[in-house]
């Protein structure tokens, strides 16, 4: 089983061809740019309803020219089967990260989340089957574990859903399970813990919190934080959700034919002290921020605490995550520094 830097070692070596779904949007840009920066042959879908084409511009820009060209993007909509079986010429990895994120979103529309989420699903795991590829690497999410309150959580002990979004996840994993046990195809699923960091997007009304309070602190505007600031979250910073992906891929031997691993650091905080470390953070660089916290009421749908165990992926596909919360909050407000000046 090999570490990340075998793994990046096995990359100089070996080319493989990649199809990573949603490659415009925040996780799917970042795992496009690092394959590219491993010369690696990619394949991206993205339909740009949640993704961005400002992300694959900022992969362009910070890839050589010769690494972009091994790039061919599709623009399509996973939820439209017609066309998706052509591009799957020869793939070895899929990386499945397409989906209509946001709690919020489902409830708001949860016939467009199941639409893409699950329908999406089916007929990219389907043209995955039909290629033979060696595995199937998707984005499961942390809203599987639902209403049970054992923490840390880990893989096989969920409770029951508490939005759409969360339904739709778990289904793609009994989905994942069925084709694995019917068609023989592997199935990795990655359950994300509050993913973070470069290219997430801080606008509109289904904004992930860290990139929103990071917008909001730059502006001198308030934040704001859904219920009393006790919720805790367990946040995973986006080279270490690339770098599972990447293991996952190199390591799939090692998994059972259908597998899911939680992705994240395995450390629990709670909202009041990612407002303090990021408020602090910003401070230090010279930004500051003198606001208090503004509290409202707890969202619908939302979990009351999360922490991940991370034993299973260490022990199966050589996960080792790097950065701490305040390892990647250093680093993301250093970089929204430099893109903002």
């Amino acid at each position: 089983m090999q570490d990340f830097n075998k793994a990046i070692d096995t990359l100089k070596k070996e080319k493989y061809k990649w199809l990573i779904t949603g490659v415009a949007g925040f996780i799917g840009s970042n795992i496009l740019e690092f394959l590219l920066l491993n010369h690696q042959d990619v394949i991206g879908v993205d339909n740009f309803e949640t993704g961005s084409k400002a992300n694959l511009d900022f992969v362009k820009k910070s890839v050589p020219t010769s690494a972009w060209k091994k790039f061919k993007f599709h623009e399509l909509d996973i939820s439209d089967k017609s066309n998706i079986a052509n591009i799957f010429k020869k793939i070895d990895f899929t990386l499945h990260q397409a989906a209509l994120g946001s709690v919020p979103r489902s409830i708001t529309n949860p016939i467009r989340t199941n639409e893409v989420n699950i329908s999406g699903f089916l007929n990219i795991l389907e043209a995955s089957k039909d290629a033979k590829v060696k595995a199937f690497i998707y984005a499961a999410s942390s809203s599987t574990y639902g209403d049970h309150k054992l923490l840390p959580k880990v893989e096989d002990i969920i409770g029951n859903p508490l939005s759409p979004y969360a339904v739709t996840k778990y289904t793609n994993e009994l989905y994942a399970n069925v084709f694995s046990e019917i068609y023989n195809i592997r199935t990795i699923g990655l359950r994300y813990f509050n993913v973070y960091g470069v290219n997430q997007n801080p606008s509109g009304p289904y904004a992930a919190v860290i990139p929103l309070w990071i917008s909001s602190m730059l502006k001198k505007e308030k934040v704001f934080i859904n219920g009393d600031g006790t919720t805790s979250r367990d946040f995973c910073y986006i080279k270490d959700a690339v770098q599972a992906n990447i293991l996952a891929a190199i390591n799939y031997k090692n998994c059972n034919p259908s597998d899911v691993f939680n992705v994240s650091f395995g450390q629990q905080n709670t909202l009041n002290k990612l407002f303090e470390l990021m408020k602090r953070e910003l401070n230090e660089n010279g930004k500051e921020y003198s606001h208090d916290p503004v509290y409202r009421d707890f969202r619908l749908g939302d979990v009351k605490h999360s922490l991940a165990d991370i034993s299973k992926a260490k022990r199966k596909i050589a996960y080792s995550p790097s950065y701490s919360l305040k390892d990647g909050l250093k680093e993301l407000i250093l970089q929204s520094l430099h893109i903002n000046d």
